[in-house]
């Protein structure tokens, strides 16, 4: 037989083959469906509890999601809905406050500039006791937080309390649009560094990192840290426009693959500072946006990164809205850096249903990081793939003594009332203290003493014994609320282990150039410890 007349042959074979292949998994469909069809019609008919149809269809479609075994697609309820957009977008319609669980009432911890709050003298430490005819007390949060969003212009009335003030404080608002900082502040560390906490990646990022930019140069920066420690992403618009910053225009930022899609995102515009000298700082806890960021700066050599492994999420997510006003966030693809690194480090659900990485929490060591695909920036320097982002100066966190390990695992069940106490004492010490205080060891055995009168069971011997860890926590929140968080971060600089070491390399290098020549001579600190940061917060 020649080859032709078997390529006929075959091609002849193919067709039914191909039409049988079609039909099986027409089949296959329909009867998944009828299925479902039903399932749903014999709980509805027959389930021992009547089930609403709404709620019935709702469970339904949540199994479905749930069964994807991925952590990052949901379905949103009309309220889970508006929820998600705050919380991304960093805008809502209220006051203007931070808010925290201090105690029996949620206190205010952040006003927020050009807000209602802020117009009617609404300090940091304030409790809300009342909003508008509503006693507060023993509300979460959240409750506080749906009694004082509404529409714009809508009144609300909120009476306060306030340390030193014997009379309940009534305020009457006229709700607004908010928008929160995704810079809350920014200061100069020393006389050439300035340095730039950015906490979200919302609408307002990229305006609050070029407006912090160009005022820290104008205050006579040389170089600026930006620290994107616990940054868990947001928007990825900005994430590209803020990266666009700092590097030129009409170079690729990231890229998108899903099913049989490929996107390029390239920057847009001429940079803001295209040559001041940059370091990023990331952690564990800067996920999604930050890591795009990080990559990009670090594949154009255009940022020394330092600090530890990011967190891995890779994975881009799309949200689409529904009838009735839900909405699904679904996983539509995975982005790339731009010398084609996955940032996804993967992770699979384990015997207790927790979603584990497949690699080590650690992935700085030399063992992990020679099974690891290796690439090469723009000039030639060496960075890692398989997920999340291995900075270029690996530097782990100060870390916990085993005394101060010991207490906070004795204050682990007592977390929320050890911090409320922390914060009562503190609170106390407004208006008495100056800039260079030092914690007082009255203030520490306060705190204990509240501790024990409310039920806690810490031994004396291992509270002492770890007594440098709640003098932390007590000069943190000192500084907070009676100087605010410039004060905080300059006093925690001495825990600071990584922002020490990013400004040493700072004083080093006058040019981006500079800071990886310095780099390349400074031993890494790979070895992981407890890190200091607060247990249970």
């Amino acid at each position: 037989m020649t080859r032709n007349r078997k390529a006929v042959l075959a091609s002849l074979v193919l067709v039914p083959l191909l039409a049988s292949g079609f039909a099986l998994q027409a089949r296959a469909t329909r009867g998944g469906a009828q299925l479902l069809d039903q399932v749903l019609t014999f709980v509805a008919l027959r389930y021992v509890d009547t089930l609403d149809a709404q709620e019935l269809y709702e469970k339904a479609a949540r199994g479905l999601v749930k069964e994807l075994n991925d952590p990052y697609t949901e379905l949103f309820t009309p309220k889970q809905l508006a929820e998600f957009s705050r919380n991304t977008n960093g805008r809502y319609a209220g006051v203007g406050m931070e808010i925290s669980k201090i105690g029996d009432y949620v206190t205010v911890n952040k006003v927020f500039p050009n807000s209602p709050a802020e117009g009617g003298g609404v300090q940091e430490g304030d409790k809300i006791m009342i909003i508008d005819t509503v006693n507060a007390r023993g509300f979460n949060t959240q409750q506080v937080q749906n009694y004082l969003l509404g529409p714009i212009g809508s009144p609300v009335s909120v009476t306060f309390g306030r340390i030193g003030v014997p009379q309940p404080i009534k305020m009457n608002f006229k709700r607004a649009q908010i928008q929160v900082p995704a810079v809350p502040y920014s200061m100069m560390l020393d006389e050439r560094t300035g340095y730039v906490p950015l906490t979200r990646f919302s609408e307002q990022t990229t305006a609050d990192i070029a407006n912090s930019v160009m005022a820290l140069r104008e205050r006579g920066a040389k170089g600026v840290i930006i620290d994107l420690r616990g940054n868990p992403g947001g928007i990825l618009e900005e994430a590209f426009s803020m990266s666009n910053l700092f590097l030129p225009k009409d170079k690729e930022l990231l890229s998108v693959r899903g099913r049989g899609e490929f996107q390029r995102f390239v920057s847009q515009e001429e940079p803001l500072a295209p040559d001041v000298p940059l370091v990023v700082l990331v952690d564990g806890g800067s996920a999604s946006a930050s890591e795009i960021v990080a990559g990009a700066l670090q594949d154009y050599d255009r940022a020394l990164v330092l600090g530890t492994t990011s967190f891995g999420k890779g994975l881009v997510q799309s949200v689409y809205n529904l009838d009735g006003g839900y909405a699904l966030k679904i996983t539509t693809g995975k982005w790339y850096t731009p010398s084609g690194r996955s940032i996804q480090k993967e992770r699979k659900i384990n015997a207790n249903g927790e979603y584990a990485e497949v690699m080590p929490d650690s992935m700085e060591t030399d063992s992990v990081r020679k099974v690891r695909p290796v690439f090469k920036s723009v000039g030639g320097r060496t960075v890692y793939g398989g997920g999340a982002i291995t900075p270029d100066v690996i530097v782990q966190p100060d870390t916990l003594s085993s005394q101060e390990q010991a207490l906070r695992r004795a204050l682990a069940p007592y977390g929320q009332k050890y911090f409320g106490y922390v914060a009562a004492v503190a609170e106390l010490q407004k208006g008495k203290v100056k800039p260079d205080f030092v914690v007082d060891p009255s203030w520490r055995d306060e705190v204990y003493k509240r501790l024990l009168a409310d039920t806690a069971k810490i031994d004396k011997a291992v509270w002492d014994a770890g007594a440098t860890d709640v003098d932390r926590a007590i000069e943190e929140r000192v500084a907070k609320i009676a100087f605010g968080d410039t004060l905080v971060r300059r006093r925690s600089l001495k825990d600071d282990n990584q922002l020490r070491r990013a400004m040493e390399l700072m004083r080093k290098g006058a040019t981006q150039k500079d800071l990886f020549t310095a780099a390349a001579a400074m031993p890494q600190n790979t070895k992981p410890g407890v890190a200091r940061g607060r247990a249970g917060r």
